[in-house]
Parts: C-alpha cells; structure tokens; sequence
C-alpha cells in the first residue's frame, strides 16, 4: 500500500510539473523572435534545460518528409529530457529509454496518459544491446533521436548508427573540459558511472571535435551547440532543403555553463583534473 502511495504521489508531482513546464514553454516561446541563421534565437526550454527544445521544435518544422517519430536515450523520468516536448505537445510517437528503473516506470505512467504512441523502455543501454533497443523502433529514419547517457555515448552511438540508425535530426551531450580541439571519448565500460569514475565527476562522455568527427563520417552536417555548453546537433542533409541548412551559422563549441559555475575554471584548467585518465583517441 505505501509503494502504491508513493508512486501516486510521483504521478500528481509529474503532472503538476508538466502544467508549469507547459506554461514556461508557451511564454518563452511565444517571445523568441527567429532568425533562420542563428540557432540561439530557436532556444526555449519547457521540458528541457538548456533551451533544447526550441532548437529540436525548430528543426523538426523544416523536415522535408516528417515522420513524427523520435528515440531518446537517457530519457529520465520522461519530463525532464529532449523528447517530452515532442511527445506531450507535438504529439510524436517514440521510445524514451531509461537505464533508471524508477525513473522509467514513472515515464510510463505519464506517457499512458499523455500520448500512448510512446512506449517508456527500462534499459541499460551498452554497446551490445543497442541493435535490440532499435528492432523495438517503429522506424529506424526517426525524425528526432537524443543520446545523453553520460559515458559511453561515442560507443553506443557507432553501434547504433552501424546497425542502420539514421535520424534527420540528432542531439548528443558533449563534454566542454575536452576542449574544442581533442578528439576524445572515455574508455568503454560496460557499467560506467561517472558519479564514481572520478572525484570530479568531470570524466565521461565525449569531446565536441569527437562528435564532429564521427558525424562528419556519416555525411551529416553540424549545426550548433546550445548556448548553455551541453548538447551539440547535427541534421542528416537529405532531410532538408539545401537553402535551410546552408544558412545556418551557430556555435562550434560553448562552455558547459554548469561546470563552469561550479569550478570557476576554464576548460583547460578542469581537464588537468583528470588528465591522467584513460581516454581515446578518435
């Protein structure tokens, strides 16, 4: 009765958070005045932190053949993420995949209720299980996909990507104490958690030129990073019109303005914290 208790309580905290998320997202968009070139003015966060959701709306309008669909990884408890957005006002069908049971389950409620075109998926994702996590996609060429899983994103990425992934628009978190100028990622482990792999908790993830790089492989095209230093977009040109994404001129690479405030450090000065660590070079 008590487990019961609670998860009805994390349900009404949800919605209320979805209530206030949806009013912030209507005043700040509402007050946006775009520039087609300029990526910051798309910004405004609802369901995201750091205005991701502007950026993903905005994109997503210039589609050539839109098909409603997404795939996040690293979805959280399906409020606060890159897909929630997609899902709650626009209406998409996707995943949300969460490694969190809890966080998952509470995805599932909310979404049962709010669009049951999105199935909530309660898994760890590794770099061996991502073909079964995409077999479980309606489509493979989904409109939007997000990977924030705070680790082996590079790896995870390849793999899926391998196994025929190839979304029109995608947005990966990338690590700002890389740098701009390093092509890096961690050391694949299977159950990394950045939370322990270092004091600092600066060791995960991937280095903006590492992104570029890999993408760059895949024939995408950068877009922009978002003001706040924390995610980086890329579109698949085939999905566009030429004249749309040519114009487009963003930012290469942001602080992460988090870490920044914490350490009051530069990049450059946070990497020496975790110099000595195992990294690749991609």
């Amino acid at each position: 009765m008590f487990k019961k208790i609670v998860r009805f309580l994390f349900v009404i905290l949800a919605r209320q958070r979805i209530s206030i998320a949806l009013s912030k997202g209507a005043l700040s968009q509402n007050l946006r005045k775009i520039d087609q070139s300029d990526p910051k003015t798309w910004e405004f966060s609802a369901f995201s932190q750091n205005g991701e959701d502007g950026i993903i709306e905005y994109l997503c309008a210039n589609i050539k053949v839109p098909n409603r669909y997404f795939i996040e990884i690293g979805s959280s408890d399906g409020v606060e993420n890159n897909s929630a957005f997609l899902a709650i006002v626009k209406k998409y069908s996707g995943l949300m995949i969460e490694g969190n049971k809890s966080a998952s389950a509470l995805s599932k409620k909310i979404m049962s209720s709010m669009n049951l075109g999105v199935e909530a998926i309660n898994t760890f994702v590794t770099k061996d299980n991502v073909s079964v996590l995409l077999k479980s996609a309606l489509h493979s060429n989904p409109d939007f996909f997000s990977l924030d899983i705070d680790g082996n994103d590079y790896y995870v990425a390849e793999n899926l990507f391998n196994a025929g992934l190839r979304p029109a628009i995608v947005a990966v978190e990338y690590n700002s104490t890389l740098g701009d100028e390093k092509a890096l990622t961690i050391n694949y482990q299977e159950n990394f958690d950045f939370t322990k792999a270092h004091a600092s908790e600066l060791y995960y993830g991937v280095s903006i030129k590492a992104w570029k790089k890999f993408f760059e492989s895949l024939n995408y095209k950068f877009v922009t990073v978002d003001q706040n230093g924390v995610n980086a977009f890329f579109l698949d040109p085939e999905r566009f019109e030429d004249k749309f994404y040519k114009s487009i001129k963003g930012y290469d690479y942001k602080e992460n303005f988090y870490e920044l405030r914490k350490f009051k450090q530069n990049n450059n000065k946070r990497f020496e914290l975790i110099k000595n660590m195992d990294f690749v070079n991609i």
